[in-house]
């Protein structure tokens, strides 16, 4: 018989080789392999992030002005001279709690407001959906200095669109009305622009969590009698909780870095009563000329938004232990 012949059963197979007591599989790269490929975006991050946060803090400790900027001398080093008078400073203080009611304010809107777009996307034709998601990636991608520029006219108090339209309302003289005179006003127009800035990121993240709740969970909680309300708040949001809590920790980081909305809206010139804690250290650092001072309010910034931080990750370990 021969070999085109013989039966397929009968043909003689490689036996494996066994493996001896000192062989192990191979593993391409090992476990360096991941730090390999990351080293790159490591050494950008620390030489981009890490650097300049390095020389800012040393800058903190240090007494350092016009005269050392312009003669390229290193500082005299003075301890912590320059964050006891910070903290020491009401000024800064009243900045502070302004920075965190405006990032209060401006961060429930955007998450309430951020939520009804995610819940009407849910409930509008396929054509109006992608014409709001377009809308929205629209006004996303828009630069700052635009929607700045734009809002300023809106407001304006002589050729402002707000005022014409409000003036027409009966009863109502909205002409030359200046909004920035009151400074709760004026913080309701940045923080508007703010939150409409902050809206499509927020409504396109919320819209694709609400793509995965269970469907089965909604329609049992309608079947056993829960009404709207009680579908949301029982069903849907434990669903969003982890995203909620993603979006609140970066809006919060966000709005306490707010800076151009602040700084240009007030023409490069902030008044006291418009301060927040991103200006307030520019001012100090760029006009006042104390860049030491300016240095120290950035760092207790920085450690302001770590604490956000440190309440973001114990939450998500809390969600982590629950599921």
């Amino acid at each position: 018989m021969s070999a085109v012949d013989t039966p397929l059963d009968k043909v003689p197979r490689p036996r494996p080789r066994p493996a001896g007591p000192g062989r192990k599989p191979r593993r391409f790269g090992g476990a360096a392999l991941p730090w390999t490929l990351l080293a790159p975006t490591i050494g950008v991050l620390l030489l981009v992030l890490g650097y300049p946060l390095v020389r800012l803090v040393t800058l903190s400790f240090k007494q350092y002005g016009q005269a050392e900027l312009w003669q390229g001398l290193p500082g005299d080093w003075q301890g912590f001279a320059n964050y006891t008078h910070v903290l020491g400073d009401p000024v800064f203080w009243g900045v502070v709690l302004r920075t965190l009611l405006f990032t209060l304010g401006a961060v429930l809107l955007t998450l309430v407001a951020g939520m009804g777009v995610a819940l009407l996307m849910q409930r509008v034709s396929a054509w109006v959906k992608a014409l709001i998601n377009i809308v929205l990636v629209a006004s996303w991608a828009m630069p700052v200095v635009v929607a700045i520029t734009i809002f300023k006219w809106m407001f304006d108090s002589d050729y402002g669109v707000l005022n014409w339209l409000l003036s027409r309302l009966p009863g109502a003289d909205f002409s030359g009305h200046n909004w920035f005179t009151d400074t709760k006003q004026g913080f309701l127009v940045i923080t508007l622009m703010v939150v409409w800035g902050a809206i499509p990121f927020v409504a396109i993240t919320l819209h694709a969590g609400l793509t995965q709740v269970p469907k089965e969970l909604e329609e049992a909680a309608r079947m056993d009698g829960a009404g709207p309300v009680k579908v949301f708040r029982h069903v849907t949001l434990p669903v969003l909780k982890p995203i909620i809590v993603m979006l609140t920790t970066l809006s919060v980081i966000w709005d306490m870095g707010v800076f151009p909305q602040v700084f240009l809206m007030r023409d490069g010139h902030p008044e006291p009563a418009y301060q927040v804690l991103t200006t307030y250290s520019y001012d100090q650092a760029f006009v006042a000329n104390d860049y030491d001072a300016g240095a120290a309010i950035a760092v207790v910034t920085v450690l302001l938004l770590l604490v956000v931080m440190a309440v973001y990750m114990r939450q998500m370990l809390k969600i982590g232990e629950v599921e």
